[in-house]
């Protein structure tokens, strides 16, 4: 468990897990007695609630800026970590998790969600077709979740009964919460309607909830999907003389519409984003078919921290993702003189090398042009931590470092998720993009675990996306590095493989 603190707390977490031997057994007697009887203790049930202003540019009068941060005792997170546990494995058993939603599922992230979504919009162009994404935008889904009807899904579809059920009914009942600021402490109020925020278990009951909705989408067959907790997006794609297909995606949204509404999901149109990938002279006709549920449609978006545009090159994320890493950079210089070099680094990878590094395996689509920006980022923050200057040429500086330039990071993700996707320790929408190659007749090639590449018909497109590139990258290994069975000996191997590669 990861340590919290809250002010509700009977014992800070250093203290409990420094005698966990000693009260150890009580809590498990708490925990077992929970379980049993179906019934969470009402300590277990209060939140505390702070605000927190999301930008610091925004007006803090204003309590729509505020972002609210709700923390709960974590000794009822650790007992809703071994609910979830066992839950998550008879959803598993049962095969009833959406394949499709990335969000606080093991082996997914963001950056698996976005790399299958892009490479079916790069694919997709490859083969001459249009596309049109659009980002539905849900207003405090995880708060308006209804009790009854999960836990009805929970008896239906999971088989949840007895003394089970009655723990779930008891967890979702009788809950509450209060703010608190520096100053100041609000009286108590109840929930009556939701699962809990800052929970561990409310995740996992969220997009169980949500699972039917997965179900409409599913029966429009022109029609892919993305979740990402509530995140939603939706994308299809069709031949430029198909524009009839789109009537498909329209009703589609109808019934998700439909759907949320029955739920006590409320969609917020004016935060829902469309953009589309097609020629300029179809953009009009385009937007007209889809003017009822998608007014706002962009030429870029922002999607999971990552601005897609419409040629599918991110150029516009590179700049946004210039400006910040700069910014930061500038910032940091201002405390160099303060700190040990430790600390600078720390400060530098904190900072700057966690934003060049989020979903860069999306990176592939980036022109030389792209590569140079995100390169002379990485330069500069080279020479910040080293206090070297301009006229010192860069690559013994980065070798020092032991720092990949930015085609080689990129690489290394790529190679990594191929890695993870060929042992099953991806998701199967990764894994599916990725087909072995199996010869004809008995060749020695067969032994040598090497992948398909796919045909692709125009460069810029279909040749950058992740079940392009990843073959291609992952044919280039040495052979004992294609066939290694241990991830941690993968990855050492490749570090020093890459390396190579980079400075040699």
């Amino acid at each position: 468990m990861k340590s919290s603190s809250c002010s509700v707390d009977i014992l800070p977490h250093s203290v409990l897990s420094g005698s966990i031997t000693s009260i150890g057994p009580t809590l498990l007697s708490i925990i077992n007695s929970s379980l049993r009887q179906g019934c969470v203790p009402s300590y277990f049930k209060h939140a505390e609630v702070t605000p927190l202003l999301k930008k610091q540019n925004l007006d803090p009068s204003s309590a729509s800026n505020y972002r609210p941060i709700s923390k709960l005792p974590f000794l009822s997170k650790l007992l809703e970590k071994i609910v979830q546990n066992q839950f998550r494995s008879l959803l598993c058993k049962l095969h009833i998790l959406d394949p499709f939603q990335s969000g606080f599922q093991k082996q997914h992230s963001t950056e698996t969600a976005l790399l299958r979504v892009y490479n079916d919009l790069l694919m997709a162009s490859d083969a001459g077709n249009c596309s049109v994404i659009i980002l539905l935008d849900l207003s405090a889904a995880f708060d308006t979740i209804d009790h009854k009807i999960l836990l009805n899904r929970l008896k239906v579809l999971a088989g949840v009964s007895g003394s089970d059920l009655d723990w779930f009914s008891s967890y979702l009942s009788d809950r509450t919460f209060s703010v608190r600021t520096d100053r100041f402490t609000s009286d108590i109020a109840a929930l009556t309607c939701g699962v809990p925020q800052g929970s561990v278990l409310g995740p996992l009951l969220f997009s169980f909830y949500m699972l039917p909705l997965a179900g409409i989408i599913q029966s429009f067959s022109d029609l892919s999907y993305h979740f990402y907790a509530d995140d939603i997006q939706l994308h299809m794609s069709f031949k430029p003389h198909q524009l009839d297909r789109l009537s498909t995606l329209v009703q589609c949204l109808t019934q998700v519409s439909d759907w949320l509404s029955s739920h006590y999901l409320v969609l917020n149109t004016n935060k829902t984003e469309t953009m589309i990938i097609a020629p300029p002279e179809l953009h009009s006709k385009i937007s007209q078919v889809l003017a009822s549920f998608c007014p706002s449609i962009k030429s870029n978006i922002r999607n999971l921290g990552v601005i897609f545009d419409s040629s599918l090159g991110l150029d516009s994320h590179v700049k946004s993702l210039s400006r910040s890493c700069f910014y930061h950079l500038r910032n940091i210089s201002k405390l160099r003189h303060m700190v040990s070099s430790a600390e600078l680094e720390k400060l530098i990878h904190s900072f700057v090398s966690s934003r060049l590094d989020y979903c860069n395996s999306l990176f592939t689509s980036l022109d030389k042009s792209s590569l140079s920006r995100l390169q002379a980022i990485q330069n500069a923050a080279a020479r910040l931590l080293t206090r070297s200057t301009k006229r010192v040429h860069i690559t013994p500086i980065l070798y020092s470092l032991h720092w990949f330039p930015i085609e080689f990071r990129i690489h290394f993700k790529i190679l990594v998720l191929t890695y993870r996707a060929l042992n099953g320790q991806a998701p199967d929408y990764l894994s599916k993009l990725l087909i072995k190659y199996t010869a004809a007749r008995h060749l020695r090639s067969q032994t040598q675990s090497l992948l398909v590449i796919p045909r692709t018909r125009l460069k810029t497109k279909g040749d950058r996306a992740f079940q392009s590139v990843a073959p291609r990258l992952w044919n280039s290994l040495p052979l004992q590095l294609r066939l290694l069975d241990s991830a941690d000996s993968f990855k050492k191997q490749l570090k020093t493989f890459v390396f190579k590669q980079a400075f040699c």
